[in-house]
């Protein structure tokens, strides 16, 4: 959430970041300053009354030891009246200060300056790419093909057992799946991330601050009984370890790492685009959340989309990094890189993973802070990045690697999976 000082501070740079961001209600600005203005002549008048009242009822006391029966009586009828009025003033304020807060939370994070401007995932920037487009053999096949041939996924059962959209993992796929979440964990805690297991569902408080909630509600899965969220990415449960918290200088940065399964909804569509493992409700995905200094968070955000970077080139497969332009961020996201992998089979970029800096977009929500050297209090800087999201790397995997032989596993993976091909 915006600060509503810089909101007062910068009206202009809102609004030109707002305007990047392909933000519609622009008026909303304008509102939120109205509105606290309005807020302000209340808790004035209200405070100025306050006092009235505070040194009329000093006055009571006075006029009583004196005898002036009559006048501290007099004297308590107008505290009574300065008291309803008082509460008439505490409930306006509230109702404004609910107002107002309702629109500052539909204000999305600004842009960074270097985002560039655009409104779609078209006007995307390609930083850099890396490796060889595989050329595959002539039998090759796509993932949904091949996770049939080699018996690694049954959607077919996933769709008894839950609904359409949650796969059933089983002998071989299985165990490359939990390869890969144990080698990703490996490389994020070998890079000074610490490890977390967190719980896989959250309250309110949690996805509210992260920024899931109010603005991603329809996509969530909500337990209506008991309030609570399945998660859609293990950024929300770890981040809010600190909420609340004034977190030393000394132990920033903060670095976490996390593998939980997620859970989304999306929206129906149908074709290649969404067919297999492609776009699913339930995945797997081991997470990285960086807390840090506002002064250092961007030099951060860099080592972090090296740290993915890394990763990827490890598994030895063709990918692309992109900045995002405004109008293709989301919702809390001050700046965000994209990954894609190529895959071969299907002839097109895949995104396996989001790299993305919040500025204090998300700890001014949860009040996460540190102290500068005068000891006065700062939001912190949070950061988080897919370090990898599962099953769009395996479907690039099964289809890049692909032999007439079978699936060549990576060599980094093949520690894990315990072999070195599927066949």
């Amino acid at each position: 959430m915006l600060q509503l000082g810089f909101i007062r501070s910068n009206r202009e740079k809102v609004l030109e970041g707002l305007k990047k961001k392909n933000f519609k209600d622009l008026e909303l600005v304008d509102s939120i300053i109205g509105s606290d203005d309005q807020r302000k002549k209340l808790q004035i008048q209200s405070d100025a009354l306050l006092a009235q009242r505070n040194a009329a009822s000093k006055s009571i006391g006075a006029l009583m030891a004196q005898g002036k029966h009559s006048e501290a009586e007099a004297k308590k009828a107008e505290v009574t009246v300065m008291k309803e009025t008082i509460d008439l003033y505490a409930g306006q304020l509230a109702e404004v200060e609910a107002i107002l807060d309702g629109m500052l939370l539909r204000l999305p994070n600004l842009p960074n300056e270097r985002v560039p401007a655009g409104t779609s995932a078209e006007e995307n920037v390609i930083v850099r790419q890396h490796g060889e487009i595989p050329k595959l053999h002539g039998a090759a096949a796509p993932h949904w093909d091949l996770i049939t041939k080699y018996d690694l996924v049954d959607f077919q059962t996933g769709v008894k057992i839950t609904g359409s959209g949650f796969p059933l993992y089983k002998g071989k796929g299985a165990k490359l799946q939990r390869a890969m979440i144990e080698y990703f964990l490996d490389y994020n805690i070998a890079a000074g991330y610490t490890e977390y297991l967190p719980p896989h569902v959250v309250n309110f408080a949690s996805a509210y601050g992260t920024g899931q909630l109010p603005d991603k509600e329809g996509q969530m899965y909500h337990m209506a009984t008991d309030d609570l969220y399945l998660i859609p990415t293990a950024e929300v449960p770890i981040t809010n370890i600190y909420r609340d918290d004034i977190i030393p200088p000394a132990s920033l940065p903060i670095k976490m790492t996390a593998y939980t399964p997620c859970f989304r909804r999306e929206a129906g569509s149908f074709g290649k685009e969404v067919r297999g493992l492609n776009r699913v409700h339930q995945f797997d995905k081991v997470e990285v959340v960086h807390m840090t200094e506002a002064s250092t968070s961007y030099e951060v955000l860099e080592e972090m989309v090296l740290h993915v970077e890394k990763l990827i080139q490890s598994l030895g497969l063709p990918y692309r990094i992109l900045l995002l332009c405004g109008g293709d961020m989301g919702f809390a996201s001050a700046m965000t890189y994209d990954f894609e992998v190529y895959s071969a089979a299907q002839e097109r970029w895949l995104e396996v993973s989001s790299v993305s800096n919040f500025e204090s977009f998300q700890s001014n929500r949860m009040k996460i802070r540190t102290r500068d050297e005068n000891g006065k209090t700062q939001l912190v800087h949070t950061l988080n990045g897919s370090s990898l999201a599962l099953p769009r790397i395996l479907a690039s995997i099964l289809e890049n690697c692909q032999i007439p032989e079978g699936i060549v596993i990576p060599e980094v993976l093949r520690p894990y999976f315990g072999a070195s091909m599927i066949s």
